[in-house]
């Protein structure tokens, strides 16, 4: 079966990756002529676990292929991909310039029977969006070429998105023909042969559940913050309320635990074109503004807690950062509640120390030289005035406590993801705080 993806960020390139990695024959498409250039020598843009291994040796045997020019293979393949970029617009709803820009150019160029699927997570309704583009370039051109459209929203978690690919919870499809169910089947027979649950839809319903997970997922984070920031007020431990909710099998334990703030290129954007949507469409989605507003304040609670330490005076102050990422196993640095830290305390005249696995390349580029970079965590800590966990990293959770405090001008720990033990930590002569304690 010949497929074509177009665009190889994150999304795509693990998508046609995956894909190649089940026996599709994939075209990879993207504009970006530098970017392409690196895939052929096997230079893949981005960090995800597997993914380096998965692209040379699908490349390799022949299954995997890149482009910039989606045209020259549109008679040869059943089914295209878009996972462009949908980035957030000024007022924060989803920018579908490029999202419709391959479906003219779709309908410029093809010449038989096809489906354009969405995999980039987009508002209900693009699809109407979609097919008419495609329609009115086909107009143009004077021809008549049958053709559909359907939603596979992708539900990748960075960091495991090889496993989410291979190994799904779900598939979502949005279809509204018969054909292109077929179509779809066909390509995703293997999941079904391994008894994984895929899901047919109609095409608004599948638009709307990929922004439905995201925007619940985002709801518990900022539940449990709001919890964990009440537990500190009463004398409560959120560990143990955490654990006693979760263990009722109507909520869960999932997604129960607080930290100072979720981010990525999903979460913040998704809540953020769903409140849009609702705005659109006259209704005001207040849980989902709620929990926008307690995210954006929990980033800057790690800082809160510093500068409450040290009563306000943190100029001169030497802090080290540990995680930069805004989770574990990526380099990716959007919307992380490390920017947000770094910025307070450099405006607080503050000398700022950060080490991360993975994304230090990506905060130079960010940032550049505003902060100082550690060369490991040890180096990081060095007359430090206080350490600051962000992300938690599985290396960061077992350090020598004893180099570090030693290393250090005062041991103040503040862990802004509950990972280390506080009565260990203060029997070690820290002064160390958490959340939701």
């Amino acid at each position: 079966m010949n497929i074509a993806v177009i665009g190889t960020g994150y999304v795509g390139l693990v998508s046609g990756a995956c894909f190649a990695e089940m026996g599709v024959n994939v075209t990879c498409v993207d504009v970006d002529e530098k970017k392409i250039e690196n895939l052929l020598q096997g230079i893949v843009p981005i960090y995800e676990p597997g993914l380096d291994e998965m692209v040379l040796r699908n490349h390799e045997e022949g299954r995997l292929h890149f482009t910039t020019d989606i045209t020259r293979y549109l008679n040869d393949v059943e089914i295209v991909f878009s996972a462009v970029g949908t980035p957030p617009d000024e007022d924060g709803s989803a920018d579908l310039k490029y999202v419709l820009e391959v479906a003219r150019t779709i309908g410029r160029n093809m010449n038989k029977y096809l489906v354009l699927v969405t995999k980039s997570t987009v508002p209900v309704g693009t699809a109407q969006k979609v097919k008419k583009a495609i329609q009115e370039e086909l107009d143009k051109r004077g021809v008549s070429i049958p053709f559909d459209v359907a939603s596979n929203p992708e539900f990748l978690k960075e960091g495991a998105a090889i496993k989410d690919f291979m190994s799904p919870d779900r598939v979502v499809i949005g279809v509204e023909s018969d054909r292109a169910k077929e179509l779809m089947t066909k390509l995703y027979r293997p999941f079904l042969l391994n008894n994984f649950r895929v899901i047919f839809t109609d095409i608004p319903s599948a638009e709307m559940i990929k922004y439905a997970a995201n925007a619940m997922l985002a709801t518990r984070i900022s539940f449990m913050n709001d919890i964990a920031n009440l537990c500190e007020l009463v004398g409560a431990d959120v560990n143990m309320v955490r654990k006693g909710i979760g263990s009722d099998t109507r909520i869960g334990s999932k997604f129960l635990y607080p930290g100072c703030g979720y981010g990525g290129s999903c979460f913040p954007k998704d809540v953020k074109a769903l409140i849009r949507t609702a705005e659109k469409n006259g209704y005001e989605m207040r849980v989902l503004k709620a929990v926008e507003e307690v995210n954006d304040n929990q980033k800057s609670l790690i800082f809160n807690k510093l500068n409450k330490y040290y009563d306000g005076n943190l100029k001169g102050k030497t802090i080290a950062v540990w995680g930069l990422a805004f989770k574990p196993e990526t380099d990716d640095m959007r919307e992380a509640t490390s920017l947000v830290t770094i910025d307070l305390l450099l405006k607080s005249g503050c000398k700022v120390k950060v080490f991360d696995p993975v994304a230090m390349d990506e905060c130079k580029r960010r940032i550049g030289d505003k902060v100082e970079y550690g060369i490991d965590i040890y180096d990081t800590v060095l007359n430090a005035d206080a350490l600051l966990l962000l992300t938690e990293w599985k290396q960061f959770r077992l350090p020598s406590w004893g180099v570090i405090q030693k290393s250090m001008n005062n041991a103040l720990l503040i862990d802004g993801r509950n990972i280390y033990d506080h009565e260990e930590l203060h029997q070690l002569g820290f002064d160390y705080y958490c959340i939701g304690k």
